[in-house]
């Protein structure tokens, strides 16, 4: 696709400086919002400790589970919250634990240190690894460019709630970037997602419509080395207890133990607006079916990888009917896709305030969701599809 004249005011460009100045005000603030947060649920500020514990107590827990030689257990939820108690608050809630084997291999070194040590140094790390691909995704040599990547908000759901969001982000983010370079790797990439396989449902259209066989193969040949070595360590019993815990886990989504605010999809948006659950589920198929029809056409149709990786890291979130609000960092990473194909390229008209719109949304759609009832999330997502969609489709030849 050809860009606009550069004599023409949709070629503006995005203005770095006031965007790093205000990337980093809007990732202090809320950084300070956590720490404060976390020293009043700990009592150290506030009239007493809180019972609220983190996600991350699920992981190592599982992970103890699998060292002790009983990997099975993290399955069993008597048990397994029975091991969430060393590490976590009196009266905290159990935190469930729905992953497959395939994760153990990760909970279980993870499960080595202590608690904290364990914590601290899995999210600092895997925030580095999301760090270093979001900049490499924007072609920025500087490491300002930080500001803005860490003032979208599922940064801070990601480390308040110890989760391994920054971790699949990264995955995701690196098979878009070496898809067309690296297939191979690329295609390990996606495959070591396979902990949170929902994520892979969409990607594999990508692949097949774009035809790049050698990522395909190489993530399905990943998937199958990790699901043996799982098998090998872990044993075929932990994958039966995985799959009678996994039959059941719509109990916990469909129904309201978590809340629906946090549920960034269609399926989401209409259980919050107050449907059942046959309607929601059919509205997310509907949706499903669209996202994937679209992700094909765009894969099978556009050269530019800018466009292609932004529509695939868009569509995720409401491609499968389970996506919360830290798993939203996909979109963050489609959104330095766009700005880096704005900076090669130009702006459209009204495509900064619309990119503003969606760092807005991502802001205040859980706040608004939790008092009003109104499902902004999935907007944030529809949004920057619809930007991509916009490129891909102008009408201009590459």
């Amino acid at each position: 696709m050809m860009a606009p004249s550069t004599s023409s005011p949709a070629t503006r460009s995005l203005k770095r400086e006031p965007l790093i100045v205000i990337g980093w005000f809007l990732a202090l603030a809320q950084a300070t919002i956590l720490i404060l947060l976390a020293l009043w649920q700990h009592g150290v500020i506030g009239p007493g400790a809180s019972n609220t514990s983190s996600d991350f107590v699920s992981f190592y827990a599982a992970g103890k589970l699998a060292l002790a030689g009983t990997p099975a257990l993290a399955y069993d939820q008597a048990a397994h919250y029975a091991m969430q108690h060393p590490f976590a608050p009196d009266g905290a809630p159990y935190q469930f634990f729905f992953y497959p084997p395939v994760f153990l291999l990760l909970c279980a070194p993870l499960a080595l240190p202590a608690y904290y040590v364990a914590f601290y140094g899995f999210e600092i790390a895997t925030l580095a690894l999301f760090l270093w691909t979001a900049r490499a995704i924007a072609r920025e040599p500087s490491w300002a460019v930080a500001g803005p990547i860490l003032a979208f908000p599922a940064v801070w759901w990601t480390f308040g709630l110890g989760q391994n969001a920054f971790l699949t982000a990264a995955l995701f983010g690196g098979f878009t970037l070496l898809v067309d370079r690296r297939p191979v790797l690329a295609g390990v990439l996606l495959g070591l997602l396979c902990f949170k396989p929902h994520f892979g449902l969409i990607a594999p259209v990508a692949l097949i419509a774009g035809g790049h066989w050698r990522a395909f193969f190489a993530a399905g040949g990943t998937v199958a080395v990790l699901v043996l070595l799982s098998v090998g360590l872990f044993g075929i019993e932990t994958w039966l207890a995985w799959w009678e815990a996994f039959r059941h886990s719509d109990a916990v989504y469909a129904t309201g133990r978590i809340d629906y605010g946090g549920i960034v999809t269609p399926f989401g948006a209409a259980r919050l607006l107050g449907f059942g659950p046959p309607v929601a589920y059919a509205v997310q198929g509907a949706a499903t079916l669209a996202i994937v029809g679209l992700v094909f056409a765009i894969w099978r149709r556009e050269r530019r990888l800018p466009l292609r990786a932004a529509a695939l890291l868009a569509a995720m979130p409401l491609a499968v009917p389970l996506v919360l609000l830290y798993d939203m960092l996909p979109l963050a990473l489609a959104i330095a896709w766009l700005t880096r194909e704005a900076k090669e390229t130009g702006l459209l008209p009204l495509e900064a305030p619309l990119l503003a719109a969606i760092l807005l949304i991502a802001l205040f759609g859980y706040t608004v969701a939790s008092f009003t009832s109104i499902p902004l999330a999935p907007v944030a997502s529809l949004l920057t599809l619809g930007l991509v969609a916009r490129r891909v489709w102008s009408g201009k030849e590459i």
